[in-house]
């Protein structure tokens, strides 16, 4: 008796799509930002942390990088605390950035560290204190405003991460500290970067609310599906709104040595699996300039 609802032709068809890029991807490091509603949908919280074990599965070398804005918001309304951003990048005192590292390292971190866990392969969760993994220093906004603790990832320790990786998936926040050890709150996209350019990361792939870039932001069906990093650092003036800094982290990592950049629909069941392993794509990918 055939089992209700399966298709055969249609997933043996799936699987055999994916095969050759399960073979071309396999032992190669993926640095995924991990961010938006795939960070806040129960299910999809579910979803991603399932996919990502089947990558760890397959043979691929899968970092995860996190931010969690929208919880430390949430934690510093309920203190009464101000918030405020400039630049896309949220002004932090001494007390902003300790609720970022309460927030990141101690919730959502082992949040996402338990979920990769029960779905069978074991996560490791790390802030870029541990190990001395990231060295930041002070960030300024447009026209030199100073806008506290806001750092910048300037070194990366690849040890440390190519120990864990060995035998467990890495779970990154998005802190980290100066030489002299103060703490700073770091743009989780930048962390990303950072991380796939310091890995020699094959693929970086950025988790967002959006289609991906499209050429008429109002149209959704104009997703740009495949990009060289000529073509957007030439449109880039012209971009405003969040993807802007999207594009110009995928811009930084392909100049830092990354084959690929991708922007992705987190918003998306499976989005991940369905921007690396079919022909069709889900997002946009960015490779090296012609």
């Amino acid at each position: 008796m055939k089992t209700p609802g399966i298709r055969p032709s249609r997933d043996v068809g799936t699987l055999l799509e994916a095969l050759p890029y399960i073979r071309e991807f396999h032992g190669r490091t993926i640095v995924v930002k991990y961010g938006g509603a795939a960070m806040t949908d129960p299910a999809l919280r579910e979803e991603f942390a399932r996919d990502v074990v089947l990558l760890k599965y397959v043979g691929l070398n899968v970092i995860v990088v996190h931010g969690g804005g929208p919880d430390i918001t949430k934690y510093m309304r309920r203190l009464d605390m101000e918030v405020e951003f400039v630049d896309g990048l949220r002004v932090s005192d001494a007390d902003t950035v300790e609720i970022a590292k309460m927030v990141l390292i101690g919730k959502v971190n082992k949040d996402i560290v338990l979920r990769i866990n029960r779905y069978g392969q074991a996560a490791v969760g790390l802030s870029g204190d541990d190990g001395n993994l990231f060295r930041a220093a002070k960030q300024l906004a447009t026209g030199g405003q100073d806008i506290g603790f806001v750092g910048r990832i300037e070194k990366v320790d690849v040890d440390v991460l190519n120990h864990i990786a060995q035998d467990y998936i890495p779970v990154v926040a998005s802190i980290a500290a100066d030489a002299d050890g103060a703490s700073y709150n770091v743009n989780a996209d930048e962390a990303a970067t950072a991380v796939a350019r310091a890995m020699g990361a094959y693929k970086v792939m950025f988790l967002t609310d959006v289609e991906g870039w499209m050429r008429d932001p109002a149209d959704p069906t104009s997703v740009i599906s495949e990009a060289h990093a000529d073509e957007v650092e030439a449109a880039l003036p012209s971009i405003s709104g969040g993807m802007r800094p999207k594009l110009q982290a995928c811009i930084d990592a392909i100049h830092g040595g990354v084959t690929f950049a991708h922007i992705v629909d987190g918003r998306v069941p499976h989005s991940l699996l369905l921007e690396l392993f079919t022909d069709a794509g889900i997002g946009t990918k960015i490779r090296a300039a012609r």
